[in-house]
């Protein structure tokens, strides 16, 4: 029996929003503060087909004390042939977190596929611009793969000791990986320093920005209005909220 979702899915299903099972297959602690569930997708890619794109999210749906709860998370590495793909989870207090250190083979959780999409820059940017943290890893990689040839720097928020393990797709001979332990506004500052002297022509440069809420707030705002990048040459989206 499916969960009930609440006015929240009412409003994705006239927004023609398509449903789907997941089953996990397999889980695995990456380090000791995220987590990768691997998925069986319900017909999902194959129901996408082309739709299928780098940074495509689902939002899961879990009860929490009986009401409907939703969250956005990344496909990683997606299998159109085999039907399978993984989730990943920066883990923190929370009923999806709660679900992804239960989730074991067997398990079912519904999702909804609605609004997600990428837009190929064009022109291409001499190098991709990227600011993002945990909870963004798995668009980051996502991304990375997508541009393979493109040189890229990342500045990465952490949080842990541990996150120092988690695997950011960076190959060294063409991404160059700036981690910023967070504090307070570290990345914020880090990225106004440091990102004015890689953006050269803002008709050309590329900004992918994916942290919480303020902080995407924040850096777009320096990069539209001080930088003078376009819209066309942002992509933010604010993943999460502060408590």
């Amino acid at each position: 029996m499916g969960v009930g979702k609440g006015w929240e899915h009412v409003v994705l299903k006239l927004l023609r929003g398509k449903d789907f099972v997941f089953t996990v297959t397999g889980a695995e602690d990456v380090t000791d503060h995220y987590r990768r569930v691997r998925m069986s997708d319900g017909g999902l890619l194959a129901a996408v087909g082309g739709a299928l794109h780098p940074t495509m999210w689902v939002r899961l749906w879990f009860q929490d004390g009986g009401r409907p709860h939703q969250r956005a998370y990344t496909l990683v590495d997606p299998d159109t042939a085999a039907g399978t793909f993984s989730l990943e989870f920066a883990l923190h207090d929370g009923v999806a977190s709660d679900w992804a250190r239960a989730a074991e083979p067997g398990d079912t959780i519904e999702a909804t596929v609605q609004g997600t999409g990428f837009t190929t820059p064009s022109p291409a940017p001499p190098r991709l611009l990227v600011i993002g943290d945990p909870a963004s890893l798995p668009a980051i990689n996502s991304l990375l793969d997508a541009h393979a040839d493109v040189p890229a720097t990342i500045w990465f928020e952490t949080q842990h000791g541990s996150d120092e393990e988690l695997p950011v797709r960076a190959d060294a001979g063409r991404h160059e990986l700036r981690r910023v332990p967070r504090d307070g506004s570290a990345l914020v500052d880090r990225v106004r320093a440091e990102l004015p002297e890689l953006v050269g022509d803002p008709e050309q440069a590329y900004v992918w920005l994916a942290c919480d809420a303020a902080t995407t707030r924040t850096l777009t705002g320096f990069v539209r209005k001080e930088l003078g990048l376009p819209k066309q040459r942002v992509n933010a989206l604010g993943y999460w909220r502060a408590a």
